[in-house]
């Protein structure tokens, strides 16, 4: 069942999907014999759905590809039926593996890879040509590190063991289920963890989903902060030198040292905003040793 709407906003989401062509890069653009338009691939939410997941699942209904999701781009803002209407885009390129040959649908009769100046004459609407123009003046390809804090675990007060040891809570392990889902995403990663058990049973799922081996670092335990102030920073600095996609996963007292760090580390400053609550993330989209995008999700977002 669909029911696209959050807050009274029909939401949907989709993809700006590029490959490289001999002449650059093309990007596909798909016609819809409903509307006898030309758009990027895109869809509506389904009911409790995140918009992560739906960019995946239209894209790949709409056109064959299982696309890795890169930077994002500007949403898509207007009215359907006197109702407003937000669609989400990311940048995305096919996974390793994942083509399959387009077949029409009812809803998508033709599928087209096309240069940027080819497909900025197709397109049927304003606002996609602008995207594009976004798209194009920035990088095509970009290295995503997941900076998150563990989800929700078995409160300090009620647990009689060491806080090293204590576990998620039945909503933790839920959120970490729904995390493998949608970290997913944006591809495989290195899985990096604290040593807490909150923080490992947080990542383990989505580094069982990719086959990505689960690496204990020391240094972003909670209480290193105090002992050995500079080295947590330093180790994500050090990742993000790497330029290997990365999860990291860690905690409410270092978290805004670590982003800051990982900021930092690619010439920007720190995004603004609340502290992400249990099982929130960021996702930096780095390229050519620099941010190019930045974006913070949650498993429960619309």
């Amino acid at each position: 069942m669909i029911d696209g709407s959050a807050n009274g906003v029909i939401r949907a989401a989709g993809a700006l999907v590029w490959r490289p062509s001999g002449q650059g890069l093309e990007v596909a653009v798909v016609h819809r014999r409903r509307y006898d338009d030309w758009s990027f691939p895109k869809g509506k939410r389904e009911r409790g759905e995140h918009v992560l997941m739906t960019a995946v699942r239209e894209v790949a209904e709409e056109t064959g590809v299982r696309v890795i999701l890169g930077r994002p781009l500007s949403a898509a803002l207007y009215e359907r039926n006197g109702r407003p209407k937000r669609v989400d885009y990311w940048a995305g390129r096919p996974a390793v593996g994942g083509w399959a040959s387009f077949r029409p649908n009812d809803e998508v009769d033709e599928l087209a890879w096309l240069s940027v100046p080819s497909a900025r004459g197709r397109l049927s609407y304003p606002h996609d040509a602008a995207m594009l123009d976004e798209f194009a003046a920035g990088p095509a390809d970009t290295v995503p590190f997941v900076l998150m804090r563990h989800a929700s675990a078995v409160g300090r007060d009620t647990w009689p063991g060491e806080d090293r040891d204590r576990p998620l809570d039945a909503r933790g392990a839920d959120e970490s289920e729904r995390l493998a889902g949608l970290l997913s995403c944006f591809g495989s990663a290195r899985v990096i963890s604290s040593p807490a058990e909150r923080c490992v049973a947080t990542v383990r799922p989505y580094a069982t989903l990719t086959g990505a081996d689960l690496e204990i670092e020391t240094v972003l335990a909670a209480d290193q902060a105090d002992d050995a102030p500079g080295a947590a920073p330093a180790r994500v600095a050090a990742i993000i030198a790497a330029g290997r996609p990365a999860v990291i996963c860690a905690h409410r007292e270092n978290l805004p040292l670590l982003l800051s760090a990982a900021c930092a580390a690619l010439g920007a400053a720190p995004p603004g905003g609340e502290p992400l609550p249990p099982a929130g993330f960021w996702v930096l989209h780095a390229a050519a040793g620099a941010l190019a995008g930045a974006e913070h999700h949650h498993p429960a977002d619309p």
